[in-house]
């Protein structure tokens, strides 16, 4: 190993002089290894978006696919703006808009006048959106429950460590200089 300071290629994270990714070349180890990550989780991104359709599904028969990520965030931060959930979904406030009426037509959010900002509405599950919410949350967790019930507790820990410590990796809002 050649020895000197740490480099910080445009990906971010500090790595040691002499490995391949300081000077940007990744040896075939490496270039083999994230091939391999790659494929998983392309297979974990479609079996993901599969699963979150299904459970859409137990929650309204009619509920979008995609709204039913907006429902399970609406639920964690209640009462929430549709700019923000916009915001944190990366996509336009018209796009959120037509998402949230589709919410409001299902009986699963309600609106309400933003008391900081008369212009502005928040939003929050109905008693009826939490019930079917928490039924599917429920079913989900067991299904989870059924596919690792044979993993050892911390083989299940390490991979929810792991995906944590990647999605750290990709979030938008982190400090540029902690890449």
């Amino acid at each position: 190993m050649v020895r000197g300071k740490a480099a910080r290629p445009a990906g971010g994270t500090l790595v040691a002089p002499g490995h391949p990714a300081a000077t940007g070349e990744p040896d075939a180890a490496d270039g083999e290894a994230i091939r391999m990550l790659e494929h998983q989780l392309g297979v974990l991104l479609r079996r993901s978006r599969a699963l979150s359709a299904e459970v859409g599904r137990a929650v309204h028969p009619e509920l979008e696919p995609g709204a039913y990520g907006i429902l399970v965030r609406v639920a964690e931060v209640a009462p929430a703006r549709p700019s923000d959930l916009a915001a944190y979904f990366g996509v336009g406030k018209a796009t959120m808009s037509r998402q949230v009426k589709g919410l409001e037509g299902l009986g699963l959010v309600e609106r309400e006048p933003d008391p900081a900002d008369g212009r502005a509405h928040l939003l929050s599950l109905t008693g009826e959106g939490r019930r079917r919410l928490d039924r599917a949350r429920t079913a989900r967790r067991r299904r989870f429950d059924g596919l690792l019930g044979t993993w050892p507790q911390d083989d299940v820990r390490l991979l929810a460590g792991m995906l944590a410590r990647l999605n750290a990796l990709m979030d938008p809002e982190r400090d540029s200089d902690q890449r």
